[in-house]
């Protein structure tokens, strides 16, 4: 495993990296730096750790955002194609959920 050293929000840090995932951390580096850099920017939040959870809650719902059912059944019928590892997700959860579609 590499390592590459990165700036986020000014500092530096040395992140390992498995061969071939180079850009792919790089892009990371850069979604985490524009999201804390906006916090900071917004002037109400100074501390680094609480602006770090922050843009750590707003990438997390964003991704989640992204996955949801209705965003995948979106995509789906945007592009008519399926995705059999959503397909097979969507029948778990299906099945979880039971008659009621209910989890409590």
């Amino acid at each position: 495993m590499k390592q590459l050293e990165v700036q986020i929000m000014g500092q530096s840090y040395l992140l390992g990296c498995p061969e071939g995932g180079d850009q792919q951390l790089l892009d990371a580096v850069a979604r985490v730096d524009s999201a804390m850099c906006k916090i900071r920017d917004g002037g109400k939040i100074k501390a680094r750790d609480r602006i770090a959870v922050l843009a750590a809650l707003n990438l997390a719902f964003d991704l989640a955002d992204q996955t949801s059912p209705a965003a995948a059944t979106q995509a789906t019928a945007s592009t008519g194609e399926h995705d059999p590892l959503l397909d097979s997700l969507l029948h778990r959860l299906d099945a979880a959920l039971g008659d009621d579609g209910r989890l409590l």
